[in-house]
């Protein structure tokens, strides 16, 4: 009997991320807060820890590429769950500077590495259109999962007091611990060409001749400076030149988490049943960002004085900039997974994931810069950059590999030796290959 693209063990990552989130959400929302309670250092003191290590942090990334590609995604991605559950473990215990520095280097190294082992894990679990799928419900019940997190410290907090920081520490780590155990039944598939020989040697040397994939990267670093406009450039916006109420800023994140949770399925499914090439997903994605972005220009210039008409125009464009998000995300994700060469794939994802690091390094000094010449030049800017990287992606398409360029759908033939024990484990073995939407 055959089953197209089924997963072995495929729940097991979806719910992890989403165990991940919560894990993530109980102290990204006042990440300075939380680590001030936790550690008793001042404000000054722990911003400049986090914002030095996270960038020295960033060196972990090329070292979890070549691990990856030598004992594969699952060990690394295990070793960075215990790392990080280790790290707020003791958190609760870094009293002085330099232990609060310690513990947060290695935990921040682990942070830094850990989307870019995580997509390599999706890489080696699923091919074709199946990783669409898994992709996309692996961000919507982590998205579902930050929510969640950001919920449960606030309330154990609120009942426990300044004492609930390092519960929610606590809580953290054992969110990692529990996320590790449930990647137990992930395995990979067989390797493509019928081997899980993995050839030594491949140095990013093989990443940086890639021009194609490069081209792809940088495409995607102008689109994640998009990602950080929500929650750097929105905020300051809103206050300083539109001078809104700044409760407004938490409904735009509560709409924009709701919808990413609740729609992200459904919209990868939609787009994924219209036979869009993957380019052409993110390339649309971008588009949305910068129909949201001329969205705010308008509002920058009109500036409305009505609460009601400008807390109406902002859910539209944050709705608008949400659904570029569901279309972007799952798109350009697998694409980069798809492009990169099985054999050195955490070193291409490696490579890949800084893009993300550097647009949000970059994001708020950049944003802040613009912003102070004109509320509305910091969006301009962005609109540029989302249609610089649509073209990207659709003029370097032909140089891509086809089946990363459209998705193509895997058929999982189960096949058991009739020598074989009824107990004994079916090994998942890979019989076709055809467009997604096509007969096979």
């Amino acid at each position: 009997m055959e089953k197209p693209d089924r997963i072995p063990g495929q729940w097991a990552l979806p719910v992890a991320a989403a165990v991940n989130g919560v894990g993530t959400g109980m102290y990204v929302p006042f990440t300075l807060v939380f680590f001030h309670y936790v550690t008793g250092l001042s404000f000054t003191t722990v911003g400049l820890v986090l914002t030095v290590t996270g960038l020295v942090g960033l060196a972990a990334l090329p070292l979890a590429g070549a691990a990856v590609d030598r004992f594969g995604a699952r060990p690394v991605q295990l070793a960075l769950y215990g790392v990080r559950a280790a790290g707020f473990a003791v958190y609760p215990f870094a009293g002085s500077l330099a232990a609060f520095a310690a513990v947060a280097l290695v935990t921040a190294a682990a942070d830094r590495a850990f989307p870019a082992v995580q997509s390599s894990l999706l890489g080696e679990v699923a091919r074709g259109a199946a990783r669409d799928r898994l992709q996309a419900a692996t961000r919507a019940l982590q998205n579902g999962g930050y929510g969640a997190g950001a919920l449960l410290a606030t309330l154990v907090i609120a009942f426990a007091g300044p004492a609930g920081y390092t519960y929610a520490a606590w809580g953290n780590a054992l969110s990692f611990a529990l996320a590790a155990l449930l990647l137990k039944p992930l395995r990979p598939l067989p390797a493509a060409d019928g081997t899980a020989v993995r050839p030594a040697g491949a140095g990013y040397r093989l990443v940086f001749a890639d021009r194609p994939f490069l081209v792809v990267t940088g495409a995607n670093f102008l689109n994640a400076l998009s990602y950080s406009a929500l929650p750097v450039l929105f905020p300051l916006f809103l206050v300083e030149w539109l001078h809104g109420p700044a409760a407004l800023t938490g409904a735009a994140f509560t709409i924009n988490t709701v919808l990413c949770a609740a729609a992200g399925v459904y919209v990868g499914g939609r787009v994924r049943r219209a036979g869009a090439r993957r380019t052409r997903a993110a390339a649309l994605g971008g588009s949305l960002f910068a129909v949201a972005f001329l969205g705010l220009i308008a509002l920058g210039t009109v500036r409305p004085e009505s609460g009601p008409v400008l807390g109406g125009a902002l859910v539209a464009v944050v709705v608008v900039y949400t659904l570029g998000e569901l279309i972007h995300s799952p798109a350009a994700e697998v694409l980069a997974v798809s492009a990169a060469p099985e054999a050195v794939r955490g070193r291409y994802l490696a490579a890949y994931q800084m893009s993300w690091s550097l647009a949000k390094a970059v994001a708020p000094s950049l944003f802040t810069a613009l912003l102070a010449v004109d509320g509305r030049a910091p969006w301009a800017v962005l609109i540029l950059t989302s249609a610089l990287a649509a073209a990207l992606l659709i003029r370097t398409e032909r140089r891509l590999p086809a089946d990363a360029v459209r998705p193509v759908a895997e058929t999982v033939v189960r096949r058991t030796s009739p020598l074989a024990s009824r107990d004994s484990e079916e090994a998942p073995t890979l019989t076709s290959r055809h467009p997604e939407g096509t007969r096979s």
